[in-house]
This record gives structure tokens, C-alpha cells and sequence, in this order.
């Protein structure tokens, strides 16, 4: 458990710690002590929540067709998800300044990707209703996976990380994001009829399952990662996936993955994004500096 925590915490995402370091003195979107900082500084809860949005993702049509047909997770599962990880840590812990101009250059990207689905409906990906589904998601996920995973948080702390996760969704022109928990509920419930199987989820399992993700040494134990994310999925929403039969963690591994999310949750390596950005936070910036970046226009 130690092994997958620190694989996940540092082997899995490549970063250079400046990133969070510098510039210093500049605070994050969200502040040090906020449910987003709780939330996404745990590894394991990013491993599975991760895990689960994207099995909610690939349930949109239109989303299906855009990642699977103008990304690198079928030749490259790997360096995909390394990218997705670092992006969730430099939304949560980079500089203002930084998150801003990464979120720029995703925004850039989206703008690039669009083409038709299988059925003939066509996509952008930087399509509004789009974003929209991608960023809930997330949010979705990672919440219930830390609850599933660390503590159970008060329906408060849950609105106040719905409410920190659309001041960074407007970064990636997300300007409707869920706000609440009652706003995510209606979203959801919404969104369902709207979503279809498709043999694309499958795929995504059997890589997730079986591709070369984590490190040989721990490979095992990525079907464990793997039922942990489509138990975080809502039954309902497993149902219309057309994943309802797939298997959920027994007793045994969901104790294993708590006690590896606790101890992700107490040993903290020197690097770790959210110590870094900790650091950063406290430090002076240099004499007549401006750190910070203007926010987005809602």
C-alpha cells in the first residue's frame, strides 16, 4: 500500500516541483485548507476518481468520439493519464498566473478537435454542453471518491468544493459549472437519458485493466483501482452505461484501498504538490512584484 501510494503520488505524474514552487508568494485559484486542496491532494482519490469520470464521460456521444478519436489513451494510456493527472494538480495547486496560461493552451487545444460521431452528429470539443459534462464529471467523482476513500464530508464542505471547482472551471470557459450539491444533483439527473453504451467504454476498462499504466510492479493492482472507479459510478448511471455486471471491490480490497489512501493522506513525500504549493503560498514574492493573475470574466 505504501508502494501504490508513493507510485501514484509522484512515479505516476511527472512533474517539475518549480511548477508549484514559483512564482512565489502567488496564491492558487483555491486557498491552502480548502475542501479542493483536501480533496485533490490524495492520490488515490484522484486515481480512482479520475478512473470513474472518465467511464461518465465516455457515456456522451459526442465526448466519446472527441477522446477516443483525437487522443493518445489507446497507443499510450500511460503518458495520456500522466497528463490528465498533472492537469487536475496544476488546477487545484499551481500559481494563479500558471493554471491560467495552461488552462489557455487546453482551451487552444479543444478549439483543434472536432469531426462526427459514429451516428453522424457533429462535435467540438470546446462545444459549451461539452465542457459542461467534462468538468462535472470530474468534480463528481473525485468528491465521492474521497468520501468513499478518507471521511464523509458535510453537505457544506460539499458545496464549498462545488463552488471552488467553477471558479476553475471558468479557466477552461466552463462558465455554468454545478456550484452546489443540489445544482450537481439536477445535472446529473438531466444528463442520463443523454448518455449511451458503446464498446468504447469496454476498451477504456481493458486498458485501465491490463495496459501499461502503473509500474510492472504494481500492475495487479489495477483492476482493484479499476472496480474501486465503476463502484464510484451511480448504479443508475451503470445501468444506462450498459456497465452494470462489471465488478465492484470486495470488502478486503476496499479496506486495501482505504489504508492506502490513508496512508497517502499522512506520509507525505517532499515534492508533493500540495506541500509545494504550501510553500510557495508562504513565501515573500520579490520586492515590487505583482503575483496573481486577472480571473476569468464569468
Amino acid at each position: 500500500m505504501r508502494s501504490l501510494a508513493r507510485t501514484l503520488a509522484r512515479d505516476l505524474i511527472d512533474y517539475d516541483p518549480r511548477l508549484f514552487l514559483e512564482p512565489p508568494g502567488e496564491p492558487a485559484v483555491t486557498a491552502p485548507g480548502s475542501v479542493t486542496w483536501q480533496v485533490f491532494g490524495n492520490p488515490v482519490v484522484l486515481a480512482v476518481g479520475g478512473i470513474a469520470a472518465v467511464l461518465l464521460e465516455l457515456g456522451e456521444p459526442r465526448v466519446r468520439a472527441g477522446v477516443w478519436d483525437h487522443s493518445s489513451f489507446r497507443d499510450d494510456p500511460r503518458g495520456r493519464i500522466r497528463r490528465t493527472g498533472l492537469g487536475a494538480l496544476v488546477t487545484a495547486f499551481a500559481a494563479e498566473s500558471r493554471f491560467a496560461a495552461y488552462a489557455e493552451r487546453v482551451n487552444g487545444i479543444h478549439a483543434q478537435v472536432q469531426g462526427r460521431t459514429p451516428e453522424g452528429e457533429p462535435y467540438r470539443a470546446d462545444q459549451s454542453e461539452l465542457l459542461r459534462w467534462v468538468q462535472a464529471t470530474a468534480a463528481f467523482c473525485f468528491v465521492e471518491s474521497y468520501v468513499a476513500l478518507i471521511r464523509p464530508l458535510s453537505p457544506a464542505e460539499t458545496n464549498r468544493f462545488y463552488a471552488e471547482a467553477a471558479v476553475g472551471a471558468r479557466y477552461y470557459q466552463v462558465a455554468d459549472a454545478p456550484a452546489s450539491q443540489a445544482e450537481m444533483a439536477r445535472y446529473l439527473a438531466g444528463m442520463r437519458s443523454a448518455l449511451s453504451p458503446s464498446l468504447v467504454i469496454g476498451e477504456f476498462l481493458e486498458i485501465m485493466r491490463r495496459g501499461a499504466v502503473l509500474p510492472a510492479a504494481l500492475r495487479s493492482l489495477q483492476p482493484v483501482l479499476v472496480r474501486a472507479a465503476v463502484e464510484r459510478v451511480p448504479a443508475p448511471f451503470r445501468e444506462q452505461l450498459g456497465i452494470a455486471a462489471e465488478p465492484v471491490p470486495s470488502a478486503a480490497e476496499r479496506r486495501a484501498l482505504r489504508l492506502a489512501a490513508w496512508m497517502a493522506e499522512r506520509v507525505r513525500l517532499p515534492d508533493d504538490p500540495r506541500e509545494l504549493a504550501a510553500c510557495r503560498v508562504r513565501t515573500r514574492p520579490p520586492s515590487g512584484s505583482l503575483a496573481g493573475a486577472a480571473r476569468p470574466r464569468s
